[in-house]
């Protein structure tokens, strides 16, 4: 419904704070969320913080927008200052900042921080991104429950200080406060055991003031905040940033909340996904309605990433909730359904055509390549809320990038388990052409509850060549113009937020 709360971050809007007024209003640390860099390109760059004195609260800040200064250098020890200036933190954007650098030079890095009055901003690294790059690093994460385990994978990314960090979705969790310690489900032949190791900070997630301080709970964590200060992000959102398995304008429950109360919680959602994130574009909000351009073409040596957007355009699920393998109906075959909407599948068409990349990436939030719950000859049964609920969009994918594109390689998340597997021209017969690699990436945190029919169907996806169930971690890729190395790096406790982090397998890419 329409609160108060919701509105509030426009009231008394247009108030500008010199930095003297800063100094004496600010009186605790504002710097408690970090600060982090995105959307490089090889002149630019996206800087952000957030001032939060009282982060969980709505951010604890005065009213009014306020003055932050900034200093960025071209060294780690801040030796060789390159630029020092002021940007406005709006009152309207939770004092978010989103200061775009420009003017800098491609393939470099740089150290940067803010200040408001006497306090000082971590320091941050970013890169910019530069096509002519002889070899790059980049990292891929998604689904990080904050309940559900810690972050030691971020604290092992950090360190890696990757050239960039692919975000594809479930950055937060909307849902309610768990329960604390273990619980076990029974699945035949085995138990499984979960634990919640922290509570979220409210009820299910629906106003603006919940959203942003859901994502101020997340941010939080030192070492996610150790992950944004160490390389700038690429980030787009899935579901749970604004309810689980949405699609357009249909939540999850559309018997629980009306249209107008959807409309309502996705503007927030997505104004509090801007005010956290460091990105070039703001929603566009037009009275209740509002939308996001999350989409992106980012090149970073032999690789061209082409950041998607799969929630916002796509048509609602249909068949049923079977999970987590739903058997087909009718309604699966509707040449008209899409994932990506009409406009999105001809921008992305016409880049990859056009693409003189040796590498062609699809970063997209769920997995492109097929994944059957039951065995052959029988019609598969799928996970409808992946693209194998949407096979006529994904035939159309397939057969574009068959078509000439030089090695396709989508990187995806979502399903909470780690797979390298070749996406083929028929995509259940592993004996059709293949058309694509692909690598999904386990969950920073998140539970995999299907890791049991994950497992026990393994042997009726022969396309998958390697499958890990069972732990938290993220992915890391090394790009040069000769190879494609893949690193599936795994978390050996999830519960421990010290936790040894170690490679579990690598996959070196040949041309298709």
């Amino acid at each position: 419904m329409l609160t108060r709360r919701l509105f509030m971050g426009t009231a008394g809007a247009g108030l500008l704070l010199s930095g003297s007024l800063a100094r004496a209003a600010v009186k605790t640390n504002p710097f408690t969320l970090g600060v982090a860099s995105g959307a490089p390109r090889p002149d630019s760059v996206i800087l952000w913080t957030r001032l939060a004195p009282d982060p969980l609260q709505g951010g604890g800040m005065p009213l009014g927008d306020v003055t932050v200064s900034y200093r960025v250098w071209e060294d780690a020890e801040r030796r060789k200052l390159l630029r020092e200036g002021t940007v406005t933190a709006p009152q309207a954007d939770a004092h978010s900042v989103h200061l775009k650098l420009e003017g800098l030079r491609p393939g470099r890095e740089y150290w940067y921080a803010f200040t408001v009055g006497d306090f000082e901003s971590p320091l941050g690294r970013t890169r910019t991104s530069s096509p002519s790059s002889n070899k790059v690093r980049l990292a891929l994460a998604s689904c990080q429950s904050w309940q559900s385990g810690f972050y030691a994978a971020y604290t092992d990314m950090a360190s890696w200080t990757p050239d960039c960090v692919i975000h594809v979705g479930d950055y937060i969790y909307e849902g309610g406060i768990g329960t604390l310690g273990n619980r076990s489900v029974e699945k035949p032949g085995e138990t499984l055991i979960f634990r919640t190791v922290r509570q979220h900070n409210s009820a299910e997630i629906t106003t603006l003031w919940d959203y942003r301080n859901r994502y101020a709970l997340y941010k939080t964590d030192p070492a996610l905040q150790a992950a944004h200060a160490a390389a700038p992000w690429l980030v787009t959102m899935d579901d749970h940033e604004v309810d689980n398995n949405w699609a357009a304008n249909v939540p999850q429950d559309p018997w629980a909340q009306t249209p107008l109360e959807f409309k309502v919680r996705k503007l927030a959602a997505f104004k509090a996904w801007y005010e956290h994130m460091p990105v070039e574009r703001p929603p566009q909000i037009d009275g209740i309605e509002a939308s996001l351009d999350m989409t992106g073409i980012f090149r970073f040596g032999a690789a061209q990433v082409h950041l998607l957007d799969t929630r916002q355009f796509r048509d609602d699920q249909v068949c049923g909730n079977g999970f987590p393998g739903q058997t087909p109906c009718d309604s699966l075959a509707d040449p008209k359904r899409s994932v990506l909407g009409a406009a999105q599948e001809q921008w992305l068409a016409q880049s990859l055509r056009s693409s003189p990349a040796r590498y062609n990436v699809l970063a997209s939030q769920m997995w492109l390549s097929p994944y059957r719950f039951n065995d052959a000859p029988a019609e598969p049964a799928v996970n409808m809320d992946a693209w194998d609920g949407y096979p006529a969009a994904r035939q159309r994918m397939i057969d574009l990038l068959g078509d000439g594109i030089s090695n396709p390689v989508a990187l995806s998340g979502d399903w909470h388990c780690a797979a390298a597997m070749t996406l083929h021209a028929s995509p259940f017969d592993a004996k059709s052409k293949p058309v694509a690699h692909e690598f999904a990436g386990t969950s920073i945190s998140s539970d995999c509850g299907w890791m049991h029919e994950m497992d026990k169907m393994r042997s009726a996806n022969p396309h998958v060549q390697h499958l890990n169930t069972r732990q938290r971690g993220y992915c890391r890729f090394e790009v040069s113009d000769k190879s494609w190395l893949t690193t599936y790096r795994v978390v050996n406790n999830s519960y421990d937020p010290n936790s040894s982090v170690t490679t579990d397998t690598e996959v070196k890419l040949g041309d298709l």
